[in-house]
């Protein structure tokens, strides 16, 4: 099994690990290197603020030496393969913090890396041409077109335009797609440093047994007629992807359980350490049953005799009743790792459920089109609500201090971004259905004058301040103010990374093959004519909705949120001297780990998008 996977079950670790370097109290000397120089700076290793908290590697490869690996001129191109698929290992099969942080290092690697890679794995994906066939002539899609009594068409989001092949969705576009989905959770898995699967399979057995069962699984329900019709819905296909991304946890789980890791002092002690312990007179081997005894029980008084040899005779029932109370003590006490363990699988369980609430409420928006603007802004907001307090419970189960339920920086980190994007994601959407110049503006101002307001207010100590008094937040004021600034990072990366995608999707869904898989994306100057299926105006206000006018407003929107966000950190900058930027690449410097999981996040959360608007009917 590839080294890639080499955690031991329950060896969790909440901040960074130098083995090498020596540890001086609460803090450890890491070496930083410079060229061919190495300084020592210190770091925290409680919390794990970072490297020389800000500072940045330099290598001149993953291992510090030269592999060029070139004999000759004849081994230049094995020479170059090597190097690279070295560069593939250490940057994301087995991140290493010099190799990541050397990638971070300049805005353009970190910028493609970070925003136009999963932007474009994900356009990839959904580029891929379906077999597609015309729709019966006697078809009525199943859907009842005609306006309701309130004025709504139903779906709002378009009907189906072809009907495409079962199979080849099963196979290649939901079966990439439940793999990035497992992925997603192994690595999440690998930042907590459990393996969620058994050991006796290993990781790649374990895996494809499960992708086989999330394919298996629906064809039964495609091939009986009374079925069928679940198939043809979007929210009954992600309620199985969210299923498939609960086996890792229930798998994790069962072993724990068959390891007796939610059993405190559960190994038997060794002859050397019985010798020591009580349980030499006892016959005991049991640690907790050992801990239990306050004391030896008494001998009996009756069995003594100072003539007979040394030995201790316990009262009749004196061990059963030991190890029943030792039994029930078992069944009472949680050890701490295990805890955590469940505050961790509670916090992935509310992520997952996220995208299934956020499918939920676009299905419901869409299919209750048209809307007034008061209405739009009570669903928008109301989801914006719903995200952020997802956000915030998840926020709170990670914690971040140690003992502090989970505790893990880094896991914070990842799960900030999966909710900033996933509230991303759904905006990006609605921009897909504004009709006027009018309404991008509106809100976008509402959008950068809550960034640009809220940024720097949260950052002030006299907030901090009030939420130490409400009992929200009891972190110090600098690990808070580092906790602001990640989350101001990670929000312009999810609005860039969204916004490419948004943009990437319209060019190749309006220009490309799959165009009426996607009828969400159909404008009404589609060369076919207008879609009668899609609502004239579902927002209110302007009808000049065309594929020009999204294209120009989105990127004068994106433009003004680039704006905003240096705004922001020219502020945080002057006003606090936090360094945005400077603490992200120290994050994931410090935390090499969160590069290639987050790039997975995304592409996961990005797919969620796209597979929400595509319409299903099959031939």
């Amino acid at each position: 099994m590839p080294s890639f996977f080499t955690f031991q079950q329950g060896a969790d670790s909440r901040g960074p690990s130098y083995d090498s370097s020596p540890l001086l109290g609460r803090f450890r000397a890491v070496p930083r290197t410079h060229r061919n120089s190495s300084v020592l700076s210190f770091s925290p290793t409680g919390r794990g603020l970072g490297i020389g908290y800000g500072s940045l590697f330099t290598s001149t490869d993953g291992d510090g030496e030269d592999s060029d690996g070139d004999d000759g001129e004849g081994d230049a191109d094995n020479g170059i393969l090597r190097r690279l698929g070295t560069a593939m290992r250490d940057l994301w099969v087995e991140p290493k913090q010099a190799v990541v942080a050397k990638a971070v290092r300049r805005w353009w690697a970190r910028w493609f890396i970070l925003a136009v890679l999963p932007a474009l794995l994900t356009l990839a994906w959904c580029a891929l041409p379906f077999p597609k066939y015309d729709l019966p002539d006697d078809d009525d899609n199943g859907e009842s077109l005609a306006p309701d009594a309130a004025g709504h068409k139903v779906p709002g989001h378009g009907a189906a335009r072809v009907e495409i092949s079962f199979w080849y969705f099963l196979f290649v576009y939901y079966g990439l797609y439940n793999l990035t989905a497992l992925m997603w959770i192994t690595k999440v898995f690998n930042i907590y440093s459990l393996n969620w699967w058994p050991e006796s399979l290993g990781f790649p057995v374990t895996v494809s047994i499960i992708a086989l069962i999330s394919i298996i699984v629906p064809i039964p329900v495609y091939c009986v007629p009374e079925s069928r019709f679940l198939t043809n819905h979007n929210t009954a296909w992600i309620y199985w992807t969210f299923c498939t991304m609960a086996m890792p946890l229930i798998i994790a789980f069962a072993i724990l359980l068959s390891h007796e890791r939610h059993l405190g002092l559960r190994n038997s002690l060794s002859e050397t350490q019985r010798i020591f312990s009580s349980s030499w007179w006892t016959g005991d081997t049991e640690t907790l049953s050992a801990r239990d005894r306050a004391r030896r029980p008494q001998a009996s008084h009756a069995a003594f005799n100072p003539d007979a040899p040394l030995e201790v005779a316990l009262a009749p029932d004196a061990n059963i009743y030991t190890r029943e109370r030792a039994l029930a003590l078992r069944k009472r006490w949680l050890p701490a790792s295990f805890v955590r363990f469940i505050w961790f699988c509670t916090a992935l369980f509310i992520a997952m459920m996220a995208y299934v609430l956020g499918e939920a409420y676009a299905e419901i928006y869409l299919r209750t089109l048209p809307h007034t603007t008061m209405e739009t802004i009570v669903y928008v907001y109301s989801w914006v609500i719903t995200v952020h307090v997802l956000d915030g419970l998840v926020g709170w189960i990670l914690g971040g201090n140690d003992g502090e339920r989970v505790g893990s920086y880094p896991l914070g980190w990842i799960f900030k971004l999966y909710f900033s994007l996933t509230y991303q994601t759904y905006v990006r959407a609605l921009y897909a259905r504004l009709r006027s110049p009018t309404q991008f503006i509106y809100l976008q101002i509402l959008s950068s004058s809550f960034l640009i307001i809220l940024g720097p207010l949260m950052m002030s100590k006299p907030f901090h301040s009030i939420l130490c008094l409400l009992s929200i937040n009891n972190q110090p004021l600098a690990s808070y103010r580092k906790f602001c600034a990640r989350n101001t990072f990670l929000r312009t990366l999810s609005e860039s990374v969204s916004m490419l995608t948004f943009l990437g999707s319209v060019l190749v869904l309006h220009y490309g093959t799959n165009k009426e898989v996607y009828p969400y994306f159909a404008f009404p100057q589609d060369p076919k004519g207008p879609d009668p299926n899609l609502p004239a105006n579902p927002i209110g206000g302007g009808d000049d909705y065309s594929f020009t006018l999204t294209m120009y407003a989105s990127m004068v929107t994106w433009a003004c949120e680039l704006v905003a966000g240096w705004i922001v950190r020219r502020i945080l900058w002057f006003g606090w001297k936090m360094d945005v930027t400077g603490e992200a690449r120290a994050d994931l410097g410090t935390w090499p780990e969160l590069l290639p999981t987050g790039v997975i996040v995304m592409v996961h959360v990005l797919q969620n998008m796209m597979f929400s608007i595509a319409r299903l009917k099959f031939h």
